[in-house]
């Protein structure tokens, strides 16, 4: 059985009450229950931590038994250079994924610290992007 991690970063915690107007209605935990069962022949796990350190533990910690982990850093995707090096540092591939385009937002969003060592990135499709992340692993 395929073994998929979703982590996410800082504030992801507040989806369904946060700028819905950006990030949607719905919480990442009612999401994730609808990705469970649609996706019932494979592992899929979530993480979530507003702190960069934890993130960063976690990554080391699924990096080298995992099939694919699927990465919502949020802000930290443009300020850190430490979550950047625990990606490139892993053996597991990694999903770059975001909500929002955040090529359409403040011009410091156009900066990933994570990208140059990500399998992919998804950008602008909702939550949906997570699921064409786990689309990319099947």
């Amino acid at each position: 059985m395929k073994k998929l991690i979703i982590i996410n970063g800082p504030n992801l915690n507040l989806l369904g009450k946060r700028e819905p107007e950006i990030y949607g209605a719905n919480s990442f935990e009612d999401f994730f229950k609808v990705l469970k069962e649609k996706y019932d022949k494979i592992q899929l796990e979530y993480y979530q931590s507003n702190i960069e350190g934890e993130l960063i533990d976690k990554l080391h910690e699924v990096g080298f038994n995992y099939e694919g982990i699927i990465l919502n850093a949020a802000a930290y995707t443009h300020t850190s250079v430490g979550i950047g090096d625990a990606v490139k540092g892993i053996e597991t591939p990694v999903i770059e994924v975001h909500i929002s385009n955040v090529h359409s937002r403040e011009e410091f969003r156009h900066i990933s610290y994570i990208a140059p060592n990500a399998k992919g990135v998804i950008t602008g499709f909702g939550l949906q992007s997570y699921e064409l992340a786990i689309q990319s692993f099947l």
